[in-house]
């Protein structure tokens, strides 16, 4: 598994943005702006709904990439291609989600009835960084 500098991590845990791409049934890429994480493994933390077209998209094929720019200089990024190697649901990725909340927006996570949420653990299968 390629290393994650502590630069990366920066990225990783601060309160920028990624673009998170999945592969359509057709083996198009669909790319979705995302809240970005890393967990001390150095595997890529994502964070969504069971069942969003995201969601089904890595059921069916794991292979992703992630991208993410430093909000204050867009010229320092990472791109990442990797694996989801664990799906996690339950109480887990629902503290995620509040913990993301939290940093990106500055308050708690508000719970939607019927939503389950799914934390992805991405492998880093190839790393690329500028900056």
């Amino acid at each position: 598994m390629p290393q994650l500098t502590e630069a990366d991590r920066g990225l990783l845990r601060g309160r920028n943005y990624a673009h998170f791409v999945t592969l359509d049934p057709g083996g198009s890429p669909r790319s979705t702006p995302v809240w970005i994480d890393v967990d001390d493994d150095a595997h890529l933390l994502v964070n969504t709904a069971v069942d969003r077209v995201k969601d089904r998209d890595v059921r069916r094929d794991p292979r992703v990439a992630v991208s993410v720019l430093a909000q204050e200089d867009p010229y320092r990024w990472l791109s990442v291609t990797g694996t989801v190697v664990e799906l996690v649901t339950g109480d887990e990725a629902e503290r995620h989600i509040d913990e993301l909340s939290r940093r990106y927006d500055d308050t708690a996570w508000v719970y939607q009835p019927g939503q389950e949420r799914v934390m992805y653990r991405i492998r880093p299968d190839r790393v690329r960084r500028s900056g």
